[in-house]
């Protein structure tokens, strides 16, 4: 059942459309991502719901309640900001407590319910630290829990990791996703980083200028994308030439070419001969290696195009150097096609 419903969602900013006739559904307790590059509208739809930007027309109800006729500082909703947006001059703890005072929460309550906040994010024993004696990981954990501790209906988060290195990013990530399991709080995370959005979301909803182009499981949006740029943004993508050695090649594996579609296979769903593929060998050059440790990258010109090679547990002897012969494998179950509106369209003959 829906807890968080955005209807018809239209956002103009003067003669430029944010939000073009958006809907998404979000179920109580689950972890919902927006996804999409720069200016396709996630950030937009974020602020809308937070009240920060009001519609230009469609709806926004959660739980029930009509949120377009609620004040923002009403609506009951904890907000995470990609620039942590903490008071430096003031502890962790009235960073956290800072949200309840404007609430009139008992004194006895606010300790209890800090101390509480602190613990999900472990930071209990900082209580009295001030954030500039902190890193920006521990920093952004302090924007969580005064996040939290408002017991909110809804937790938002706008690009929360964006400002940490690499390695912190993917230990906080999972931090964060554990903690709102804990909490069970609905909560909407935009991002476009698409490894992100992969290991911690329930369903992602993939943008682009405005417009949703899919929502669907983490699962179905990489393994099973409806439309050409969900396939090229999120993950790798191989795009066929067209011309007689594509049409070729798709008769061997027992496809029909056909005006208008374009042909796409991921790196990792075709392999070189003697890797255990099965399917239609395209003899190529290689024009580029890249060693990864758990995995090799080989750029490979063939007479269908450039074709990107992932390799998994390359060995020693698997380095192949640019200019070396080699086979690409192309399994017939492994292509995609899209029409010329850029639709998933059908593969079969």
């Amino acid at each position: 059942m829906s807890y968080l419903t955005v209807h018809n969602a239209i956002k103009r900013f003067g003669d430029f459309q944010a939000l073009n006739d958006v809907s998404i559904e979000v179920k109580k307790g689950e972890f919902f991502t927006l996804l999409g590059p720069s200016g396709c509208g996630k950030t937009t739809l974020l602020r809308s719901i937070a009240g920060f930007n009001d519609l230009t027309s469609g709806a926004i109800t959660l739980d029930g309640t009509n949120l377009r006729a609620v004040p923002p500082h009403k609506r009951d909703i904890g907000m995470v900001f990609q620039d942590y947006a903490i008071f430096p001059h003031l502890s962790v703890f009235d960073n956290v407590a800072f949200g309840l005072k404007p609430r009139k929460v008992p004194a006895p309550e606010i300790k209890t319910r800090v101390m509480q906040a602190l613990s999900a994010v472990r930071l209990q024993s900082m209580a009295e630290r001030l954030p500039a004696a902190m890193s920006g990981g521990q920093q952004q954990r302090i924007g969580l829990a005064r996040a939290m501790v408002i017991n909110p209906r809804l937790l938002l988060m706008d690009e929360p990791l964006s400002n940490l290195d690499a390695k912190l990013r993917i230990e906080l990530r999972e931090e964060i996703r554990d903690i709102q399991k804990q909490v069970d709080i609905a909560t909407i995370y935009v991002t476009h980083d698409q490894e992100e959005a992969l290991a911690i979301s329930d369903r992602i909803c993939v943008m682009s200028n405005g417009r949703i182009e899919q929502i669907g499981t983490p699962q179905e949006i990489y393994g099973d994308p409806q439309t050409r740029f969900v396939a090229g943004f999120v993950g790798t993508l191989n795009t066929l030439e067209s011309g007689a050695a594509t049409d070729a090649l798709l008769g061997r594996l027992g496809l029909t070419s056909r005006a208008g579609l374009t042909w796409a296979v991921r790196p990792e769903n075709i392999g070189l001969a003697g890797s255990g593929f099965t399917g239609e060998q395209l003899s190529g050059t290689v024009k580029k290696f890249t060693y990864l440790g758990r995995e090799a990258h080989l750029l490979v010109t063939t007479e269908v195009g450039d074709l990107v090679v992932h390799v998994a547990n390359p060995s020693r002897s698997a380095i192949l150097e640019p200019g070396a012969a080699t086979t690409v494998v192309v399994p017939a179950e492994s292509l995609m096609a899209f029409d010329a509106d850029g639709r998933r369209a059908a593969t079969g003959g």
